[in-house]
């Protein structure tokens, strides 16, 4: 069994490797933007979000980054999280996965997930791949 890359990291360890992963998914922009509107609301959750998915989970040796693009754009599509889904469909292309790859990745998700929510995740990656330049 292989040890997690981040296992046995202190709480502070975890954050700092859960946030350059962060950003190397998300970009600086995008982080820095999230970082910026924290509020006392939200600030446990930005830093559950980057210790834990970021720290521990996108961190695991398991999967390699476009794997794990291709779990979360199907996850996403399957339970609707369209503005997640916008994001990821983003992240997608910095984990190295073409356009042409999301798009099967979610023709396949028509079959399991269903057409509608394939109809949808069609028309936000043409919403986000046609503003991306």
């Amino acid at each position: 069994m292989s040890r997690p890359e981040g296992e046995g990291l202190t709480d502070g360890g975890r954050w700092q490797q859960g946030m350059g992963v962060r950003r190397e998914v998300l970009s600086d922009a995008h982080v820095d933007r999230a970082v910026a509107n924290t509020t006392d609301l939200t600030a446990d959750f930005q830093d559950f979000i980057t210790r834990v998915a970021w720290g521990d989970v996108w961190s695991r040796p398991g999967l390699d980054r476009r794997s794990r693009s291709v779990a979360v754009l199907t996850a996403l599509i399957a339970l609707g999280h369209h503005e997640e889904l916008a994001m990821h469909l983003r992240a997608a292309l910095r984990n190295g996965l073409t356009i042409d790859e999301v798009k099967e990745v979610i023709l396949q998700s028509a079959v399991y997930c269903g057409v509608p929510a394939a109809n949808t995740a069609f028309r936000i990656a043409g919403e986000v791949y046609s503003s991306e330049g």
